[in-house]
């Protein structure tokens, strides 16, 4: 299959793409390339041909020949959503919207979006959400996953056939490492302070998956008869993989030798959910999650004993997606939209 990957130079985009190629895929990237500096250690084998270009700028012709794109390429985390809400409008509803419209009309036949389990955003009591469950969006970036779900479902026709992918909380080593999601954040923490502390009492629930579970969910939606997954959203995960932001903690903390793990009071992110992933396993034959979070934890401290990980490189802005950002525009590189400046 032709598939073109959006975020090819991304945490879980650079893992997506060797897999597919892996498989036999013939895969095209697109990336704008702002964390091309974020390049923690050797991890993949393959490597796809990739446009250097915002998807806001793609074409018709862009897309000519594609028979699947995966959609990956967006502002990725809550806190840079909340320094620019209307930047995270403007590229991950419409930009990811307007994608979709385009897909349709060069004669795409699948559009994987990947989503996001935080659309649930908070719940108030710990029963497991499936896919059915109402939304409840906390932040900006939340909100767009919903936008354009809610957009783009509309569109499914006989020939055009769209899937929401609403991951977990993702983990887990990538060459494109990020260290501003929870699990990785605190393993370098633990690696490179030896300490870990919590300004909440770690109550709130999360539900976790690894990149690499993500990137088979990827490979089993592509290779699924087109009426399993025509219009459907997927919960992406493991409900034996809903841990509470505590439980998380003190999985790192018993994994890295030393480290101490202290908690504070209850803070004022309500964010908390618990979410049922039934229905991935019922419809994907096969699909199973190959990683928990002490899996998770133990292979992001043998990466960082190979690597001899440093507490400036972990502080870093190449493995934090705001840091990143704020560094492209105070320098000048990009303007006040996101777009490279010529030099």
């Amino acid at each position: 299959m032709r598939v073109l990957v959006t975020g090819t130079d991304g945490y879980l985009g650079c893992l997506v793409a060797a897999d597919l190629i892996r498989e036999g895929h013939e895969v095209t990237g697109v990336d704008t390339g702002f964390y091309r500096l974020g390049w923690l250690y050797n991890g993949v084998d393959a490597f796809a041909r990739t446009l250097n270009k915002d998807i806001r700028k793609l074409t018709l012709e862009d897309l000519e020949g594609v028979e699947a794109i995966v959609h990956m390429a967006e502002l990725s985390n809550d806190p840079l959503a909340a320094v620019a809400p209307e930047l995270t409008y403007e590229i991950n509803h419409q930009g990811s919207v307007n994608l979709a419209t385009l897909a349709k009309q060069a004669g795409v036949e699948r559009f994987v979006y990947m989503s996001s389990c935080s659309v649930y955003g908070f719940s108030d009591s710990d029963a497991e959400l499936d896919e059915t469950s109402p939304v409840n969006p906390q932040t900006p970036y939340a909100e767009c996953k919903v936008m354009v779900e809610r957009d783009v479902s509309p569109m499914a026709s006989d020939s055009f056939s769209p899937t929401f992918m609403r991951n977990a909380t993702a983990y887990g080593a990538s060459p494109r490492q990020r260290f501003d999601i929870v699990l990785n954040n605190l393993s370098g923490l633990a690696w490179t302070t030896k300490e870990i502390v919590m300004t909440s009492d770690g109550s709130p629930w999360r539900p976790l998956v690894h990149a690499l579970d993500i990137s088979q969910a990827i490979r089993r939606v592509l290779a699924a008869p087109r009426e399993a997954i025509h219009g459907q959203v997927f919960n992406v995960g493991d409900s034996a993989q809903n841990y509470r932001v505590k439980e998380i903690a003190e999985i790192v903390g018993a994994e890295f030798p030393g480290c101490e793990v202290t908690f504070g009071e209850n803070a004022g992110d309500n964010r908390s959910y618990r979410v049922n992933f039934d229905k991935i396993k019922d419809t994907l034959p096969g699909f199973a999650c190959d990683w928990d979070a002490v899996k998770g934890a133990r292979q992001l401290h043998e990466i960082f004993e190979t690597i001899d990980l440093d507490e400036a490189t972990f502080r870093g802005p190449g493995h934090t997606r705001l840091l990143a950002l704020q560094k492209l525009m105070r320098s000048g590189q990009v303007d006040g939209q996101l777009y490279w400046k010529q030099p």
